[in-house]
């Protein structure tokens, strides 16, 4: 099953140096039948592309969690994995899964990561992210100015030089 993965750009120095990462309580979201029942309407690419970007939205969490004095450049990142085991969570939401264990680099589909010219965005949607949640659109609108940067894509073996030039 193809799952995404919220991440950060320190997770990906991480699967870089050890050829693994653990996601954050192993939550993914993937095209599930929950998702794909919440849809009038979207072939698997659309749908699929609506899991990706819901863990576009987690990665802010995760860049929200970050310790400020990371040198990584604020950027949502999204791992694209094919695993094996991916149990659905309709309980947290539509397209939620739990991955059991770590993802290995081999099983990385590829990387969505976003451009430098989305950082500002990204750090002002982190900063208000669970206002979002509550209904606030002021909130809602600093989250959508992120959510409109396009993540670029790169294959597994660019990680290397993409971190190198960050």
């Amino acid at each position: 099953m193809r799952v995404y993965l919220p991440a950060t750009i320190a997770t990906l120095r991480r699967l870089v140096e050890d050829g693994k990462f653990a996601p954050i309580s192993g939550t993914g979201f993937a095209l599930t039948p929950a998702l794909r029942e919440s849809y009038t309407s979207g072939d698997t690419e659309e749908l699929e592309y609506a899991a990706l970007l819901d863990a576009a939205r987690a990665s802010l969490r995760l860049i929200a969690a970050e310790d400020t004095d990371e040198k990584d450049p604020p950027r949502r990142v999204v791992i694209s994995a094919d695993v094996e085991q991916a149990t659905p969570r309709p309980d947290l939401d539509a397209a939620v899964v739990r991955v059991s264990g770590p993802v290995e680099l081999t099983q990385i589909a590829a990387v969505h990561v976003d451009t430098a010219e989305a950082e500002a965005a990204v750090v002002a949607a982190a900063a208000v992210i669970d206002a979002a949640d509550l209904g606030d659109d002021d909130a809602e609108f600093a989250l959508g100015e992120a959510e409109d940067h396009e993540l670029a894509w790169y294959a597994p073996q660019e990680l290397p030089f993409l971190l190198e030039l960050l």
